[in-house]
């Protein structure tokens, strides 16, 4: 077989460095930027085909006014590090930022760049937001103007069942939000509605500078509590699951192995339950929830003033499996939880894209999270960053077709890698065990090829991608774990360890 020699062939965007210093052709005032981000939404998104049951009419709606990155991918498949390196455009392998158990604030690479809404709120933009952009409570009170609920209360409240858990009987050391029902209220009371009414009405009023606007959409994140017309439009005796085949976890590591099971054992609950059926049903409604919410939005933009000078970005931090590999939730480094969505629509009129991008397109180049904070900087004419890990994608925009010759690299913890590289996916656990996929053949990973050794030289190749000298994972920054936790692995020496072998045998009586 013939093997490219992969290094040679990456020029690392190289064509995209673009003067940054311009403004809106329309008067002296720059693009307007909305900002939604939808928690834990994998590829089942209908722009993504990962899944045919879902329905997100908005979604495809918008992908025919957008540009549709369909090789998207996060830095982390966490909220919390996903998050934190996309909002200060920094790898975790450059801040040490690796874990959802860390406090980003706390992390001192990350306190010596200004966030994205920092950088909007310093260059003349009105900022606000509402619901979960940074994790949870770990706020970034100097990015905003205004907040809702609050700048230090990021996310109004959900309404929980009096007899939860309701869809999903508790096993030990089970995380206490892995539940589902449908909820017989509107949805006006449910939470997420309230930050995407929020937003709508900053969209109705009259402003005098530019704004960016962020609205976090918090479902399909667990619990799936949504109102229960979403669960009607999945019928549970319709509902198909996600596809394994026999023996698909023998050709995996230690490593791999240890993340499928641990934390309770989640899939072996879920179907000795006899609730798989039933989840993917609560994830369904949820997506389609979600969905819904994004609609409202983008029909209050559609419908104000500003809809004719709003660069529109949608992105999810990371995906989620449902049972295929038999691991549940994130925190792997498999294809369909390391891949996101990202669609991003601009208007006409700018300098940096004057026609605005090639709405209706898909591209299919391996693109990051990481991408979206130069992205914007140059969309709106902001002073240029040469601090930032990602690359501009004014060129997609404008011209999808374009083909360019990228890896993208995608961590989990410090020490476990992850290489997409055109058709090739490539995983190193921090115990050196190693998966290799070829995705144009193999789309569900169900065929590991790194004991075939016609795929040595692609191996290699693919490791070359590798970080060197990684930051280490500041401990200072370390949040206290509860029982259901996994503790973050800070070094190979940790890993090994004694102390990480006694946490985790708390588990073994689920497996």
């Amino acid at each position: 077989m013939k093997i490219p020699c992969l290094p040679a062939a990456i020029y690392f965007f190289g064509v995209l460095t673009v003067s940054c210093s311009q403004t809106s052709d329309k008067g002296s005032s720059r693009p307007n930027v909305l900002f939604i981000s939808i928690d834990d939404l994998n590829d089942w998104a209908q722009p993504l085909g990962g899944n045919n049951q879902a329905i997100t009419p908005n979604l495809v709606s918008f992908g025919t006014q957008s540009v549709n990155f369909t090789n998207n991918y996060c830095t982390s498949p966490g909220c919390n590090p996903s998050r934190a390196t996309m909002l200060t455009g920094l790898h975790t392998y450059t801040s040490g930022m690796y874990s959802n158990y860390q406090d980003w604030r706390k992390v001192p690479r990350l306190t010596e760049v200004p966030t994205m809404g920092q950088y909007f709120k310093q260059n003349g933009y009105y900022t606000a937001g509402a619901g979960k952009i940074f994790h949870y409570g770990q706020v970034d009170t100097l990015g905003w103007d205004d907040y809702y609920p609050s700048i230090k209360n990021p996310m109004p409240p959900d309404i929980i069942p009096e007899n939860a858990p309701v869809g999903m009987k508790p096993f030990k050391y089970m995380y206490n939000m892995f539940d589902w029902s449908g909820l017989d209220i509107p949805d006006e009371e449910t939470g997420d509605f309230k930050s995407v009414d929020y937003i709508s009405q900053l969209l109705n009023k009259a402003h005098d500078k530019p704004f960016f606007l962020a609205c976090g959409i918090y479902r399909p994140h667990l619990p799936w509590y949504v109102p229960k017309a979403y669960f009607d439009l999945f019928p549970i005796e319709e509902i198909q699951l996600p596809k394994l085949i026999e023996g698909d976890t023998a050709d995996l590591g230690p490593r791999a192995r240890e993340i499928i099971t641990r934390g309770g054992n989640y899939h072996k609950h879920v179907v000795e339950s006899n609730n798989w059926k039933n989840a993917v049903q609560g994830y369904l409604a949820s997506t389609a929830y979600a969905d819904a919410m994004v609609g409202n939005l983008l029909d209050a933009l559609a419908n104000s003033e500003y809809a004719d000078n709003t660069i529109v970005v949608i992105w999810s931090d990371h995906g989620w499996q449902l049972g295929e590999k038999m691991h549940w939730r994130k925190f792997s480094l498999w294809e369909n939880v390391i891949k996101t969505v990202l669609m991003i629509k601009v208007p006409e009129g700018l300098k940096s894209l004057p026609n605005g991008s090639s709405n209706g397109q898909v591209t299919q180049n391996l693109t990051s999270l990481l991408d979206v904070y130069p992205t914007l900087i140059e969309l709106t004419g902001l002073p240029k960053r040469t601090d930032l890990d990602g690359k501009s994608l004014v060129p997609i925009l404008r011209s999808p077709e374009v083909s360019i010759d990228r890896p993208i690299v995608t961590t989990y913890d410090y020490g476990d890698y992850s290489i997409r590289y055109q058709n090739w996916h490539y995983i190193q656990y921090i115990d050196q065990s190693e998966e290799l996929y070829d995705l144009n053949t193999d789309k569900e990973e169900w065929y590991n090829l790194i004991s075939d050794n016609r795929y040595d030289s692609i191996k290699e190749a693919l490791k070359g991608f590798i970080p060197q000298n990684a930051v280490a994972l500041p401990e200072a920054s370390l949040l206290p774990l509860m029982e259901h936790h996994v503790p973050p692995i800070i070094s190979r020496e940790y890993y090994f360890s004694e102390d990480r072998k006694e946490w985790l045998k708390r588990f073994e009586s689920n497996d």
